[in-house]
Parts: C-alpha cells; structure tokens; sequence
C-alpha cells in the first residue's frame, strides 16, 4: 500500500493508495487508529436499527416494491435520461422510506434543495456567493428548515406513522437512543444524501452494461421471470426472492467494482500512528504541527487488479457466483414489478473522475416486453 501526504487548501491529507498488497491488518489499522468525520456512535447505532431484519422484511421490501413499480409506470414508449431518471429515483425512494405519507407534498419543494446540497459537497470549499459551495450551504439551511417543520407536524398530530421518521422519533427495542429534534433531522440528511449517489449512478451504470452485454441481461431476465412465474402479477417482492437474486446481486456487485462508484474513504486520525512507514502523528513535534490527519484511502486500483480479478476490465458478473470470491457487502435490489426492455439512443459520453457520470446524460428509449 502506497502512502503519500499531500497539503490540499491548508490541510493536511495523507492519501493511502491500495494494492493488491494490501492487508487486512493495515485495515483494520486505519479503522482503530482513525474515525469517520459523518456522525458518533449513536448515529450510527440508531441508523443501523433502521436496517435490522424485521424492519427489511416488514417495511423496506414492501414499500420499495410498491414505489419502484409506481415509478417506472409512465416510462413506456419514451425517451428518457436514465441517469436523471435513476437520480429521482434514489431520492424520492428514501424519501418515501423516511416519510411515507408527506412524500408528495413535500418532494416538490424539497429536491431541488437537495440536488443543490449534493452538488455543494462536492465542490471546492469557498463559501462566496454564486459558488456551489454557497448554494450547498443555503440548501441545506432550506432542508433543515423544511424537516423541522415535518417533524413538528409530526409531534403535533401524536400518532405514530410506519415509516424511518417515526422509529427515529418513538424509538423501539431496535433503538436504544433516544435522539433530539436536531439528530433526528440530521438523520434523516445522513439516509437522504448517503445512499443517493450511490444508488443512482449505479443503478445507471447497470443500465448501460446490461444495454452492452446481451448475454448478462438475457441471464438476468431469466432469473427474474423465475420469480416472476411463481407470483401473480400483484405479488410484492418478499424477503424469500430477494434471497433467491444470486445472479442479480453478482451483476449488481461487478457493475459497483467496474464503475467504482465510491473511489475511496475519508477518515481522520485520533492518535499517532504508522502506516507502511510512514508516521502519521498528532504531537505538536510533527512538522507539520496539525492536530489529526485526514486519510483518503484510495480503491478504485483495487478493483481493476488483475491478481484479484481475472481480466479486470471486462464486465463479468459470473465471477462473483463463486461465494469464496465475494469481497464486497450485500447490495438491496429494487423493484420487481413491471417488465419492459430499452435500447441506448446517441452513445452518450460517460465520464468516470472525479465522479462517474455522463456529461450530457444517458438517454434510453423504453418499450414494453
């Protein structure tokens, strides 16, 4: 694993770059020895009880299931932009699953804040207007200012919704902590911006690689129309055939290792440390005298490495079938409701640094099977 330090605008940043050297040990060395600069224990505890089983079963599944075929109801016979398609859909999605019952009123008013938010943490830090990062800093006034009021709605009515907003706000055996009014919106940020570039872009990346490999796609309807065979045309997804998506979850994995959606991880050092020879130090005797470096570890050389996987730059969800291979987490797959096929319009250009995305857009035209 290669270490190198870099100061970029006034901070200190030493950039970890992964190898197929790599070893678990300096992992787990990263992880002991560094924290992440989202949220303390609590948040993440109280994050986590949102995903426990029970609730997957009972609550996720379903509600994707009922929104996914909702969404993907009007595509018929269009031309779309897959990747702005795919981006409202990770965000309306989770914010169905925070706030099921205002979603409609309130998406309106509260997306393009958002989309604001999003383009701002991804800009250079000056706080000056007519910058992003200033747009992204008055967006997120916005959106606070709106989840306020629905969590003020919320309490006013005292009846318990099923939905993310009402665990984080009632508790349950899941959620030991109970957290304030400024937490729980601050959650509710954390679910809406974290799973959402992810979610889209690879959602849009496995659109244009199934699009390029008939033979992956042709492999994938067949595994769905399985499913499908055993279930009536009104039949939700249940936790039983999200199980059975082995294929599905291979295509989902090699697409996340191709596109390398998320390139690498921040952390930031809470005590002296070495790694691969080099001394990370907090002491006011470091050179540098700056209290905590932040770490980037860098992964996307990981993911094209020939000694890890066979022709790397090849898309091949079988390899991951083999369960001994499997290097990544569990990915959720949505939907499973309507069927239609689509075809790539113009071969749009696609970018993949510093983000993956497409400069102009993905536009696929949608017909029914």
């Amino acid at each position: 694993m290669a270490v190198f330090m870099v100061v970029l605008l006034g901070v200190v940043l030493g950039v970890s770059v992964c190898t197929a050297l790599l070893r678990w040990n300096e992992i787990r060395q990263i992880q002991h020895c560094c924290c992440s600069w989202l949220h303390p224990q609590a948040h993440r505890v109280a994050l986590l009880s949102l995903l426990c089983p029970s609730i997957i079963r009972s609550q996720l599944l379903p509600k994707l299931d009922d929104f996914m075929r909702c969404h993907l109801s009007n595509w018929d016979n269009t031309l779309i932009d897959i990747q702005q398609k795919t981006k409202e859909m990770a965000f309306l999605s989770s914010l169905n699953q925070i706030a099921s019952i205002e979603r409609e009123s309130m998406s309106g008013e509260f997306m393009p804040e958002f989309f604001k938010l999003v383009l701002g943490t991804l800009s250079l830090p000056i706080n000056f207007p007519g910058t992003n990062y200033h747009r992204g800093f008055q967006a997120r006034k916005n959106i606070v200012s709106m989840l306020r009021r629905l969590v003020e709605e919320r309490r006013a009515c005292q009846e318990t919704k099923h939905d993310m907003l009402g665990l984080l706000m009632n508790g349950g055996e899941e959620n030991r902590y109970n957290l304030t009014d400024e937490e729980i919106i601050d959650q509710m940020i954390a679910i809406l911006y974290s799973g959402y570039e992810t979610v889209s872009t690879t959602s849009m990346m496995a659109v244009k690689y199934l699009h390029d490999h008939p033979k992956v796609l042709q492999e994938l309807r067949k595994e769905h129309l399985a499913i499908r065979e055993r279930k009536r045309a009104e039949d939700p997804i249940n936790w039983n055939d999200f199980k059975s998506m082995k294929f599905t979850r291979s295509v989902i994995f090699e697409t996340s290792r191709l596109a390398t959606i998320v390139n690498g991880v921040l952390r930031k050092t809470t005590q002296d440390m070495e790694l691969n020879g080099e001394s990370l130090m907090l002491s006011s005797k470091h050179r540098y005298k700056y209290n905590g470096w932040r770490i980037y570890v860098y992964t996307r050389e990981n993911n094209y490495d020939p000694c890890l996987y066979p022709d790397p730059l090849a898309f091949n969800p079988w390899r991951w079938m083999d369960k001994s291979s499997e290097l990544q987490n569990y990915f959720f797959m949505f939907g499973g409701g309507t069927r239609q096929r689509w075809e790539e319009v113009g071969g749009d250009k696609l970018m993949k640094f510093p983000r993956v995305e497409a400069p102009n857009g993905l536009h696929i035209r949608v017909s029914s099977l």
